[in-house]
């Protein structure tokens, strides 16, 4: 099972919620930072790491001794990675998205496979919890490529193990393409949100990106008691079921300055995550069942 805990804004709790369910889920379980830009998840898992190992991007390297300035790979790429100056061929791997159309329209065989570092993907430990992670290169901008690597690094991972392991993956906070990237193949989609109004207003942009990957969502609300409800009308108008509320607390702010998880804050949040983590297979399970009772 692999569950994605996403959110419409930045700052609502994905990684806390995150580092809570991994040191309470109830299987084994591989806790994945896919919040490429700024991974954290590991400073509150505490995690033992492994050396980092480069991630790269296939990108075309011009040979100007075989260009014959046909200009097809300029035509082609729509992010003007390639550019012709008189006949001289240079290309901006920064630019390059790695499609690899420019090696195939090349008539000449005057563009060959290079490559450019995108960042890099670290894995570990952390007791019994294996750790994962991608980390974007100072500078780079795109991430949907190191997420896709990170994700393919997993699944291959899941695939050795013996016996059943979950995921438990901190997406990019937003619904654009990194965020879809992280979400994409998940088996349930926790979205993380606060009872205000940009709380509410980005709740509904996560709802309707993610909605249409077709794995079931169920609602965290964080710093829930601050009286505002409008959140709750939506969630109960749109049946997206809220699975646990965590309360505006300060003592979970401090715990969180000094790296800690939310569950030894008190005994009563480490049971409300237990109570968390159930939902979520739940919700996962539920939703195999309808698949299968279609098919």
């Amino acid at each position: 099972m692999i569950v994605a805990i996403a959110s419409g804004k930045g700052g609502t709790g994905k990684t806390l919620v995150t580092a809570a369910l991994a040191e309470v889920w109830p299987a084994p379980v591989v806790a994945v930072d896919l919040d490429v830009e700024a991974p954290n998840l590991h400073l509150f898992l505490h995690p033992r790491l492994s050396p980092p190992e480069d991630a790269t991007l296939e990108v075309p390297v011009a040979d100007p001794a075989r260009c014959t300035a046909c200009g097809a790979c300029v035509e082609l790429c729509q992010f003007k990675a390639i550019a012709l100056f008189g006949d001289f061929p240079t290309v901006f791997p920064d630019m390059c998205h790695g499609c690899g159309g420019c090696l195939k329209v090349c008539p000449a065989g005057a563009l060959t496979p290079g490559s450019r570092v995108l960042g890099e993907i670290v894995d570990g430990r952390a007791g019994a919890i294996g750790f994962l992670m991608g980390r974007l290169r100072i500078g780079e901008a795109l991430s949907p490529p190191l997420i896709r690597q990170v994700k393919a690094r997993l699944a291959d991972g899941l695939a050795k193990t013996e016996g059943h392991v979950d995921a438990l993956i901190d997406s990019p906070p937003g619904t654009s393409c990194p965020a879809v990237a992280a979400v994409s193949g998940a088996d349930a989609v926790v979205l993380v949100t606060e009872p205000t109004p940009f709380g509410l207003h980005d709740l509904k942009l996560a709802r309707h990106a993610f909605a249409t990957l077709g794995a079931p969502l169920g609602v965290v609300v964080n710093r829930a008691g601050t009286g505002e409800r409008r959140v709750y009308d939506y969630c109960r108008a749109t049946r997206l079921p809220i699975l646990a509320e965590i309360p505006f607390d300060r003592a979970i702010a401090a715990a969180y300055a000094r790296g800690e998880t939310a569950i030894g804050v008190s005994p009563g949040l480490r049971d409300a995550f237990d109570v968390l983590a159930k939902a979520i297979r739940g919700l996962a399970a539920s939703a195999k069942e309808r698949t299968a009772a279609h098919a």
